[in-house]
């Protein structure tokens, strides 16, 4: 299960070796492209009953973009290409919304069936009724996407927590995503909006861009500005395996940032210390890159047990190690809150949480971001993008 809408294009464009595996994988994108652009095209055109000639031009639009679709984000995202990624992920998204509204618009022609409304003008008012939602969500989505994320401030409270540590301030970004769109100026905005917060430690955990270092060096240079009175915090998401995971953790530690691979600091106020670990993604083992993979026990040796831990982990379901290893709160992202609703539903079926501060066990707890920037599509929907403040107390 992926977990955003268009993370199934990342793994089309990087298919199984074994032919099996990679027919079955056709089969599959093949349904989902049907049902994706079918769906709506039954319920805007099909059943309207519209003049003929309006009929087959937005049969002709349908199908060209059927065809448009995977030929941008294969010849895109299969290709590093920047324009093509763009413009598909743009497509996908906007299809990925007429549909989730065209089925709901079908909920709607029940009940005007139910009401006496006839054909054509039943079908015809669910057609309208559908595109104009849709176009709606896909304006104000695309400017949730793209505006600098609004603070949400969290307290959370750690029992362990010296009084010394009492009201740290640790600034959260993740998933930012840097990619096709150039967007250098957002992330200075962000980084002054996060630097407007004072913050004791800054963390970014994970997915910082798609693209290697030399590729996407401009968007995330401004991370060399940010400002943290103790320390700035960074471990690698799922999406720097697709391209030079080694790279981003050097580039970080050359900007002045702590790389935390699969290691930890300490950090030290009034007196009272505060163990700060990460480790790498849950994909990472599996990615084939030398040398790394999770691994808590090593993040976390050589570290004093009686003390808090603070630990930075891409994806939530990496929580059960934390659990393990009495881990005091874990902060995550990689969920993106689902991005599009209702794809939140979808990401439940493989993360724990989606987003929000959770306990686990006895002892930890965890905090998950809907992540600071998006991936592919460039639209949130009832999925808004945050940099989070969270304000550790003491008991």
């Amino acid at each position: 299960m992926t977990d955003n809408p268009a993370e199934v294009v990342e793994e089309a464009a990087h298919p199984p070796r074994r032919s099996g595996a990679r027919w079955r994988r056709t089969a599959v994108v093949t349904a989902v492209l049907a049902l994706l652009f079918g769906v709506p095209w039954w319920t805007l055109v099909a059943a309207g009953g519209w003049p003929l000639p309006v009929t087959i031009a937005a049969t002709l639009l349908f199908v060209g973009a059927l065809v448009l679709l995977p030929t941008l984000l294969f010849t895109g995202h299969g290709k590093h290409r920047d324009l093509p990624s763009a413009l598909g992920d743009a497509l996908l998204g906007t299809m990925w919304v007429l549909f989730v509204w065209s089925v709901l618009g079908n909920v709607l022609r029940l009940v005007l069936l139910a009401a006496g409304i006839e054909d054509p003008l039943r079908s015809r008012v669910v057609a309208v009724a559908v595109l104009v939602v849709s176009a709606t969500l896909l304006a104000w989505g695309h400017f949730e996407a793209m505006r600098v994320p609004r603070i949400r401030p969290v307290d959370v409270r750690i029992p362990r927590l010296g009084a010394g540590l009492d009201g740290l301030r640790v600034a959260m970004i993740t998933d930012t995503h840097y990619g096709p769109l150039d967007r250098a100026q957002w992330s200075a905005n962000v980084v002054e909006r996060v630097n407007e917060l004072d913050a004791d430690i800054v963390c970014h955990v994970g997915d910082i861009a798609d693209g290697t270092v030399e590729v996407r060096r401009n968007q995330a240079s401004p991370l060399e500005t940010v400002r943290a009175t103790s320390a700035r915090v960074y471990v690698t998401g799922n999406h720097e395996y697709f391209s030079e995971a080694q790279g981003w953790l050097d580039y970080m530690e050359g900007i002045g940032w702590s790389a935390l691979h699969n290691r930890h600091i300490v950090v030290e106020r009034g007196g009272d210390r505060l163990i700060v670990a990460g480790v790498d993604d849950a994909t990472a083992e599996g990615s084939g890159v030398r040398g790394h993979g999770e691994d808590l026990a090593t993040a976390l040796s050589g570290a004093d047990p009686g003390l808090p831990v603070l630990l930075l982990a891409h994806q939530p379901k990496q929580i059960p190690q934390a659990v393990a290893a009495g881990v005091d709160l874990q902060i995550s992202g990689h969920t993106h809150g689902g991005q599009i609703w209702p794809f939140n539903f979808l990401v439940r079926l493989d993360q724990p949480v989606v987003h929000g501060l959770s306990t686990h066990g006895q002892r930890t707890q965890l905090y998950t971001s809907r992540g600071t920037g998006f991936w592919g599509p460039p639209f949130r929907v009832f999925a808004p993008s945050e940099i989070t403040l969270l304000t550790l107390r003491s008991a």
